[in-house]
């Protein structure tokens, strides 16, 4: 047993250097896209990222980021800490499983030369098998929380399969203490690690007493307790006592701030002591163990400590900003995002009756917690409410509704019926957000190019992000003949094929495990059930996602995992049948290596590879040096901030411009924080006092125009007025409440053309550009905080200091000044300036600057370069900045610049050519610019490209058969109306040969060239 022992670490170790080595050989050596760019900005600096928190996660980054050297490798070194996180995860899955495989394996107390090979190799094909698994090594190569998460939870089944082991010797109990200390430090990671315990709960079991019904009953009834116990009960009520002996010790008593929260964690310590000592003197063994299992879950825990420390530094990013225990109950319960109903609750067409109020709000004032409201629950038409609600998003703008009644095969708007409720949970939730993705990491995976589901049309979308095997016939029933598809999809790098090897062997040995050792089986089936499914009905996903989200079920991967690695075991078991020991152990582990873990690497390498990406770093500092100094730039979802987060805070990139996320803006603390200085970045100035920006204070101002108000009224007198305390500016709401409103909808900015030039805010040379006002209307019924925060801006600042937009678009229905935002780099600037280049879009271009930047200062993160692999994020990305060299190119057109226009139009094309970024309608910009300038050979040949990628495409539908022709009606439709509209630009330009060519094409015949 020695002997093996040493092999184990040896071989545990070995599976873990391959790992990190792959993952750091992968890794991304910048900021990703989405959250990373937040993470490793909160993490360098200790900052407070979204909530719930993730304070464990940046501790480690921050520790991590000591090795940087300097600052631009400082992401690197985050990134790093996850692929040796993930690297650790692959060592504990390698033990767990050899845990699990001596005991299949061990006959009379002593292991076998050839049990010991059979038993290392099932640990290593297991182990590299998740190595090498589409979702592991996604998150092992980038600055987010799920690798760090995956690392816990594979520690800590490790944990309790080691005490199992040892569970007779005299000090057992450390391991349980231990697991109980690596929960709660993982809390500050992620909540995930938290559904390993009904596995923990019945190892525990299976090892101290004998099964039988009842008692396999009450032990997932206790498994289930601990668990609410841990996240309904120590993670918020900790918390949530703090603040409620704060609100009465400052409140009720008059003492200082933070005195009832310091008196409460003195009595919840000395009572914790008096009971660890009672337990010791009385010798209650269980009652002490489970004590001092609480004391090291607090003690992991109070990594949370560090967000109120830091909360209250004022850190630059200090999101939601939990100063004291009433702000971080909010925080921890994520208040700003709002509740998804699990048990019972509306479905997406309930109509809202009635609100109720529910609990006081408070918010830290100057000598008290000052109550800022009631928390507002709505109530809903009983007749529309349902147990087990599954489909309650009403959320239009993200067409939930539509793809609810997709999914259920709903028609019309009629209440659905349950068998329809469970109808989308099995289809969409577990089929299609669930399977889909176990089935990407064990069966291969079709492209990365993210489908709904379902086309706009209502029928199946067989072309975008399904899972597939490799097997043609297995596919082409499936999803239609896979042999001849678009070149746009056959050569998508993450086209990867598995021909379902992981998954057979992983069956094997689920079947294996349970015939041979059905309780390690059960145990190891409640990991895999609760790091899935059990996510699965506590997400109670909507229809539309803004992106995958196969990272949430890495443990249930993980789980199948165990089962792939004691499948080696099952398959020699099946060929020692027959061959002698030692060559059915051999032949065993190298076909199952070279067939699954092989066939993994070898497809996912091309996919997963991000060592030469800079794209999402390159693209937030190209919008960042768009702007001109001391400017502010309004951004709205993750990808328009986290990255320049990242740029500004830890590479010091153009700190002096003030990235104002429109989103965020919405929460008071964030309104509250643009009024201090930070960095180079000036204060915003506002006409509203800080305080009319609290929680609970102008939440929501409705638009009430008032009689007698004839034309547009100033924007700034419109904000005055709001901030006037002169009761005549007040209405008085049906609840008694006083608020203030806005008493106009058509607003105008009248400009100062004398002083906008004598203060050089517009050049000279477009002083006759400077419209005399800016005019529009309100849209909307009411503004909430950040409407009202942007209007006040616009007002007090009068154009002095620079305000761009990523998109104008995104406020157009509080401020429609799109034609006022002149494009300048990668920004759109407010100006009262209106250029002859206006008809390029928006307020037209500053033509001179953007050629500069486009031209000789921008980089585009490597994604010209041939083995670097275009993402979903950055093609989206692409599609936009692809667009902007059209509008720069048009503006120099405009200007009668055409040798400047051509060269623009070149390089737009050379730095993301169709080898990377197929030519699709949206490259049909390209060429009409070409033809009015009189360039017709680039210009056919553009559009050439375009029709050979539209023609591949109706060749592979003109190949599906009946069955599947409903399938792909839209996108053949869709394509058809695309050629159309190629056809009509060159009919413009009297391109005959092309015309005939698409006309060829729309008829079917598909073989003319």
């Amino acid at each position: 047993m020695k002997r093996f022992n040493l092999l184990n670490n040896i071989t545990g170790w070995l599976a873990f250097i391959i790992a990190s080595t792959v993952y750091l050989m992968t890794a991304e050596p910048t900021a990703s896209w989405w959250d990373c760019g937040e993470y490793i900005a909160t993490a360098c600096k200790l900052q407070v990222g979204h909530p719930p928190g993730a304070p464990t996660f940046q501790l480690f980054g921050r520790f991590f980021s000591l090795f940087a050297g300097n600052a631009s490798n400082i992401a690197f070194t985050i990134n790093a800490m996850s692929a040796i996180a993930s690297g650790f995860t692959v060592l504990f899955l390698f033990w767990s499983i050899t845990l699990l495989a001596r005991k299949l394996v061990i006959k009379d107390g002593e292991i076998s030369p050839v049990s010991m090979f059979v038993t290392l190799a099932a640990g290593f094909v297991g182990s590299m098998a998740y190595t090498f698994s589409d979702s592991a090594w996604f998150s092992a190569v980038e600055g987010e929380v799920y690798a760090t998460s995956s690392f816990f939870t594979a520690i800590v089944f490790w944990a309790i399969l080691k005490w199992e082991s040892k569970a007779d010797e005299k000090h057992h109990m450390r391991w349980l203490i231990l697991i109980a200390y690596l929960v709660g430090i993982s809390i500050g990671v992620h909540l995930l690690n938290l559904l390993a315990i009904p596995a923990i709960v019945y190892v525990y079991y299976y090892k101290r007493y004998t099964p039988t019904r009842k008692g396999l009953i009450w032990s997932g009834i206790i498994s289930i307790i601990l668990l609410f116990f841990i996240l309904y009960g120590v993670i918020p009520m900790i918390v949530n006592l703090a603040g409620k002996f704060e609100l009465v010790f400052v409140n009720g008593f008059g003492m200082p701030f933070n005195s009832g929260t310091i008196v409460y964690f003195i009595l919840l310590i000395g009572g914790i002591v008096w009971g660890i000592r009672y337990s010791a003197r009385k010798q209650k063994y269980a009652l002490n163990t489970a004590l001092l299992s609480l004391v090291f879950l607090l003690i992991g825990y109070s990594t949370f400590f560090i967000l109120i420390i830091r909360a209250n530094a004022n850190t630059p990013i200090n999101e939601n900003a939990p100063k004291d225990a009433i702000g971080l109950l909010s925080y921890l319960n994520r208040e700003q995002y709002g509740d998804r109903a699990l048990v019972y609750g509306p479905y997406y067409n309930a109509k809202m009756v009635n609100q109720e109020e529910g609990s006081t709000k408070y918010a830290k004032g100057k000598e008290k917690y000052d109550v800022v409201g009631k928390e507002v629950i709505p109530v809903w038409d009983p007749a529309y409410c349902t147990l087990f609600p599954r489909m309650s998003s009403n959320d239009e703008s993200r067409q939930h509704p539509k793809y609810y009644k997709f999914w259920a095969g709903i028609s019309g708007d009629r209440k659905p019926t349950m068998t329809e409720n469970m109808k989308f949970m099995f289809r969409y939730q577990i089929g299609h957000m669930y399977w889909r993705y176990f089935m990407w990491n064990f069966a291969g995976r079709q492209n990365d190019i993210q489908g709904l589901g379902y086309n706009e049309d209502g029928t199946k979308d067989i072309m975008h992000g399904n899972w597939i095997s490799g097997i043609p016939f297995f596919d082409k029933m499936r999803l239609g003949p896979q042999d001849n598809l678009p070149k746009s999809l056959k050569e998508n790098k993450a086209h990867n094929r598995f021909f379902m090897l992981p998954l057979f062997l992983g069956l094997l040995g689920l079947f294996f495990h349970w015939k041979k050792n059905s309780k390690d089986a059960f145990v190891v089936m409640l990991l895999f059930v609760m790091t899935g499914l059990a996510i699965v009905l506590y997400l109670n996903q909507p229809p539309v996602e803004p992106r995958e989200r196969d990272y949430s079920f890495a443990g249930s991967f993980y789980a199948f995992a165990i089962w792939i690695g004691l499948g080696v075991i099952g398959l020699y078991d099946f060929l020692s049948k027959k061959v002698p020991q030692y060559p059915s152990a051999v032949i065993a582990f190298g076909l199952t290596l070279v067939l699954v873990p092989g066939i993994m690497a070898k497809e996912g390498w091309n996919d997963h590879d991000r060592s030469q990406k800079y794209a999402a770093r390159d693209i937030a500092v190209n919008h960042l040096m768009s702007c001109e100094p001391n400017s502010i730039l309004i951004t709205n979802g993750d990808n328009d901030t986290f990255p320049l987060w990242y740029a500004q805070e830890v590479e010091g990139v153009r700190t002096d411009v003030r990235v104002v996320n429109f989103t965020l803006s919405s929460g008071a603390w964030y309104v509250e924080q643009l009024f201090n200085k930070v960095y180079k970045s000036d204060k915003l100035p506002f006409t509203l006092a800080v305080e009319q920006y609290r929680q609970g204070t102008n939440d929501w101002v409705p638009v009430r125009e008032l009689d007698g108000i004839n034309g547009y009224v100033e924007l700034r007198q419109l904000i005055q007025f709001v901030a006037s305390s002169d009761p005549q500016t007040k209405a008085t709401t049906q609840q008694g409440e006083t608020i203030s409103y806005v008493p106009a909808r058509r607003v105008k900015i009248t400009v100062n053309k004398e002083q906008l030039l004598k203060d050089k805010i517009v050049p000279q040379e477009l002083a006759n550009m400077i419209v005399p006002e800016i005019v529009w209307e309100i849209q909307k019924s009411g503004l909430y905080k950040n409407d009202l925060m942007l209007l006040d801006f616009i007002a007090s600042n009068n154009f002095k200091r620079p305000l761009y937009f990523v998109s104008p678009y995104s406020v157009k229905d509080i401020a429609d000044i799109t034609n006022y935002c002149q494009m300048e780099g990668l920004v759109y600037k407010f100006s009262p300036v209106v250029s002859p280049t206006r008809s390029a879009g928006f307020g037209g271009i500053n033509t001179a600057k953007t050629y500069d930047l486009f031209m000789n200062k921008m980089k585009w993160g490597n994604l010209e370069k041939p083995g670097v692999y275009v993402d979903p994020e950055s093609y989206r990305s692409v599609q936009v900045i692809r667009n902007q060299y059209v509008r720069l190119a048009n503006g120099l057109m405009i200007e009668n610049k055409m040798d400047s226009a051509k060269m623009v139009l070149k390089r737009g094309i050379e730095i993301f050519p169709m080898e990377k970024v197929p030519f699709d309608i949206y490259m049909l910009s390209f060429a009409q610019m070409y033809y009015m300038m009189g360039d017709t050979v680039p210009a056919n040949n553009l559009c050439s490209k375009i029709i050979d990628y539209y023609e591949d495409q109706m060749r592979y539908f003109d190949t599906m058969s009946n069955g599947f022709k409903s399938s792909v009606m839209h996108p053949t439709q869709e394509t058809l109306n695309y050629l159309n509209g190629i056809r009509d630009v060159l009919m413009q330009f009297k391109q005959t040969a092309l015309v005939n060519r698409i006309n060829k094409i729309a008829n079917g015949r598909l073989d003319v060239r």
